[in-house]
């Protein structure tokens, strides 16, 4: 019996093919058609679409999503969302995404080339489009594989329990560059290219129509919505930026959701499997990647290598999800479990020839999210450093430090994307089209030792761990006995004192490889984090904090699979900032980035018994 589509078909591309939306505003799209001998297939067949922001005639796009799956006997639509590239109307980042999709989806089913079933697919913005299409539940839905995408952009992903994720401003930088405005005037595209992001994230907040934004008046203003409206309002309840809140309605079709152990959305990944699990099927597949399609196949993240099994077969994978649920085709998709997680750990400790810290891994196959032989474990932040099981002394106190907002930490890996700029060209070079400038990488993703050095945005001399800053609180267990496995969501509990009305505290779970030969220093190993801004603790609603008050605040870390082998630690370290990765809080409690003034605040964690702060960690026994 056949297993799956083979490439058999010659592609006829029918460009620029414009789709009316309900409001009037034309969408333009390439149709990717099977054909034989010169002609179109006349057979109605099921359809596949991509709505992107970054292109629709991009030659990657077009091989992979286009192109390759018309020769496979598919129809593939690759559209330009709203106010991108070729087509009409005004750009507002995910705002529109919605109505434009379900719109679009429709459209498609109707088309006589549609045998009425349509099936989704794209990457991180283009995973976004899906999502918020299928909260309006278009009833030709029929199938989406959704890699990477959001589920609350409140709580994660956008912004971070009240925090910004500054890759939003990046981005709005970085696309602004390439946007339709900017490709219709010369001297409008030379000055937006010449931007150096770099430059830019030294003088936050940037003030509104004083930066290069303020040349594309309606990037500025959506820059500006998601980067200064913090409270949970009706602005973020919208669709396309609140995937959870309309889980209902989507339509009862076949799903499948990718994400990485280093991906921007890691956390939304399983969310979203959680709450669309009634449908279905929904399944997911999460691998120790970074965020991006080329990323998928590739076996490491930053500095650690996670073996040869790490690799995905993106295209095949995908493939094989279609055939099955809009051909029928008896490929064994339908068998497969709901979960496939990479399992980190369990590699040599050494350093491979490509310079990289051997962690290792392994595939697993799971029925249930969180596994059901989890066992969510306290361990209890103590006084002078230990991170342990046991509750910490009636006596415990508590650790001060200093934030200042001037010298943030700065971010050292993590789940990061889209953290670049375009590269500034050097003096005198010839001009390069903007479609072909490299991107300038400011905020490396990935896992990497918790060193500062000249790669990463922030970082001063002489390089020291960032465990030896003043503002950096470490809590850590004794080298393990035997290997402890953490696979599933984590919970940090802080009780927290500040002398500032408002302020943030972050939480770094990490592994922490003892010294070697190759690593005589260890090496921390990054694995998740997060941020929680405390006027936002109790929620969406912002409450100042009353100086030297005790608080209780709760925060969510992004899900991890890790194997820690016997002899490395545990550890947490908590701070108040990790910059470039999230914007920092002035300390002042003004509404945000309403001026350039800061203040120093002295924080205080608190791990008494009374008062215990600890990290829940789900703990998996072999």
């Amino acid at each position: 019996m056949m297993k799956s589509s083979k490439p058999e078909y010659e592609v006829i591309v029918q460009k620029n093919v414009m789709v009316t939306m309900r409001d009037g505003v034309r969408l333009a799209c390439d149709v990717h058609r099977p054909a034989r001998d010169g002609r179109l297939v006349a057979e109605p067949r099921p359809a596949l679409l991509e709505r992107t922001p970054y292109s629709k005639d991009h030659p990657e796009r077009v091989d992979l999503n286009g192109l390759w799956y018309a020769e496979r006997g598919y129809v593939s639509v690759l559209m330009d969302v709203r106010g991108r590239y070729r087509s009409e109307g005004r750009f507002r980042f995910l705002a529109q995404e919605a109505e434009d999709g379900f719109d679009t989806v429709e459209w498609v089913a109707r088309q006589p080339w549609c045998n009425g079933k349509v099936g989704t697919l794209g990457l991180s913005y283009a995973g976004w489009t899906q999502l918020a299409a299928a909260a309006l539940g278009p009833p030709h839905l029929a199938a989406m594989w959704v890699d990477e995408a959001g589920a609350n952009a409140w709580t994660s992903t956008v912004r971070h329990n009240g925090a910004f994720e500054m890759r939003f401003l990046c981005w709005a930088f970085w696309q602004g560059a390439k946007s339709r405005e900017a490709k219709a005037d010369p001297v409008l595209e030379k000055a937006l290219a010449s931007v150096n992001v770099r430059e830019w994230l030294t003088r936050m907040p940037i003030k509104r129509g004083a930066s290069p934004l303020a040349l594309l008046p309606d990037y500025e203003a959506w820059a500006y919505d998601i980067a200064t409206r913090g409270d949970y309002d009706e602005f973020w309840q919208q669709p396309g930026f609140d995937i959870a809140r309309h889980w209902e309605r989507f339509p009862d079709c076949p799903i499948v959701l990718t994400t990485g152990w280093y991906d921007s959305y890691t956390r939304a990944a399983f969310e979203n499997l959680a709450g669309l699990g009634g449908r279905g099927p929904v399944k997911a597949i999460v691998g120790p990647w970074t965020h991006g399609v080329k990323q998928l196949g590739q076996t490491f993240a930053g500095d650690v290598e996670l073996g040869r099994e790490a690799a995905l077969d993106h295209n095949e994978e995908r493939l094989r999800f279609f055939d099955a649920t809009l051909r029928g085709i008896a490929n064994g998709w339908h068998d497969d479990p709901r979960l496939r997680l990479f399992v980190m750990g369990g590699g040599s400790g050494r350093r491979t020839g490509s310079g990289r810290l051997d962690h290792g891994g392994r595939w697993r196959s799971v029925g249930e999210w969180p596994l059901p032989r989890a066992r969510f474990t306290d361990y209890y932040l103590h006084p002078g450093g230990l991170l342990a099981p046991d509750v910490p002394p009636a006596a415990g106190g508590g650790t001060r430090f200093i934030f200042n907002p001037a010298i943030p930490v700065p971010t050292i890996g993590g789940n990061m994307s889209s953290l670049v700029g375009l590269m500034p060209r050097a003096p005198g070079a010839p001009e390069i089209p903007v479609e072909e400038r490299e991107r300038d990488i400011i905020g490396i993703p990935g896992a990497f030792d918790q060193r500062e050095g000249p790669r990463f945005f922030g970082s001063r001399p002489p390089w020291l761990p960032l465990a030896s800053r003043p503002d950096v609180l470490v809590w850590q267990t004794p080298p393990l006995a035997r290997d402890v496995e953490v696979t599933g969501p984590i919970t940090v509990t802080l009780w927290v004192s500040s002398s500032a009305p408002d302020t943030d505290v972050t939480a770094k779970l990490i592994d922490v490889h003892p010294p070697s030969a190759d690593y005589p220093q260890g090496f921390a190993m990054n694995l998740t984090d997060s941020i929680l801004r405390l006027r936002y603790r109790n929620g969406g609603r912002p409450e100042a904090l009353k100086p030297r008050e005790l608080y209780e605040c709760r925060f969510q870390l992004y899900p991890t699979s890790n194997r820690f082998l016997a002899g490395h630690r545990i550890r947490l370290d908590v701070s108040s900032s990790n910059f470039p990765r999230f914007d920092v809080n002035p300390n002042t409690g003004e509404p945000l980035w309403a001026s350039g003034l800061i203040q120093a605040a002295v924080n205080t964690i608190h791990h008494d018994a009374a008062h215990a702060s600890r990290v829940t960690l789900p703990l998996v026994e072999p």
